[in-house]
């Protein structure tokens, strides 16, 4: 998304891509650091759970502001003088509340990838929104739905990167090792790809019931300029362009480094603050990993 576009006005139908790649440099990573691969931009086991991590983290973020901002007043949702125990939709405002706790349940599961101990020793702290995006479901909509299929797309390459991981073929024919240095075994790597698997399936319900948030009529099935209805419309998930997660210019973290990275128009929001406060919004939600075969 670029950042200018991301910014302004009329945000509905901008790609997320076109990003820059700075994540790995402001971990202080080079390619000596990313291991042995040739110019075709593979990535890591460990890349893959670091990028993913920062994006739950994202999420997160997003999900707890939506409910803490002035998008929750919005008559789709708790409505105007509503609050989260008196919503003018529960079901709606029930969507943002479970996909807050979901969220943090994928992003435990990859800290715990990547050898983190806290959400506050995460890589990103800060995530950063076009100024009014948590004001109004108009402005927060397009967002969402934008940085969904970022999410959706993210998984559905990492399964694709460690499929091919599992099978050795080129260019990921390197050997991927946990954080301890222990190679991975090939079972592990397919069980990565069904894991991925399994996150992108969430994922693409938060896509299609955020499509379900706005009130709609025969007459009129849009809503801030995107066609909503039927809220379940495709066929097929896509990849969103993206060719890997974590290296090169059509990756997962080049389209989220708008949201990464401070810039005019945009206002920051604190990780730490979404994990403290989540508590008093979320609703519980159930499941465990697939099992391993």
């Amino acid at each position: 998304m670029r950042q200018t576009a991301l910014a302004a006005a009329g945000l509905a139908g901008v790609t997320l891509l076109g990003g820059v790649h700075v994540l790995g440099q402001e971990r202080g990573l080079d390619d000596d650091d990313r291991g042995d691969k040739d110019d075709k931009n593979a990535d890591t086991a460990q890349e893959i759970f670091t990028a993913a991590l920062v994006a739950e983290g994202l999420a997160t973020t997003m999900y707890y502001n939506s409910l803490v901002g002035g998008v929750i007043q919005d008559p789709n949702l708790a409505g105007p003088g509503g609050s989260l125990g008196n919503p003018a939709s529960l079901a709606n405002v029930g969507y943002l509340q479970g996909a807050l706790s979901v969220e943090i349940a994928h992003a435990n599961l990859l800290r715990e990838l990547t050898g983190g101990t806290s959400a506050g020793k995460d890589p990103v702290q800060t995530f950063y929104f076009p100024a009014g995006t948590f004001d109004t479901l108009t402005n927060f909509l397009p967002i969402l739905l934008a940085l969904e299929n970022a999410f959706i797309g993210a998984y559905l390459t990492a399964v694709h990167e460690f499929s091919l991981m599992a099978a050795k073929v080129e260019p990921y024919e390197h050997e991927q090792k946990d954080p301890a240095g222990k190679p991975y075994g090939r079972d592990d790597l397919a069980y990565f790809s069904q894991v991925a698997a399994a996150i992108m399936g969430v994922e693409s319900e938060h896509r299609t019931l955020a499509r379900a948030l706005p009130a709609i009529s025969p007459g009129n099935t849009t809503f801030a300029g995107i066609d909503v209805f039927p809220a379940d419309n495709l066929n097929y998930e896509q990849t969103d362009g993206l060719k890997t997660v974590y290296n090169g210019a059509n990756s997962a973290v080049a389209a989220l480094t708008p949201f990464i990275t401070p810039g005019a128009g945009k206002v920051a929001f604190s990780y730490a603050t979404a994990i403290s406060g989540s508590g008093g919004v979320s609703v519980p939600t159930t499941g465990g990993l697939p099992p391993m075969r």
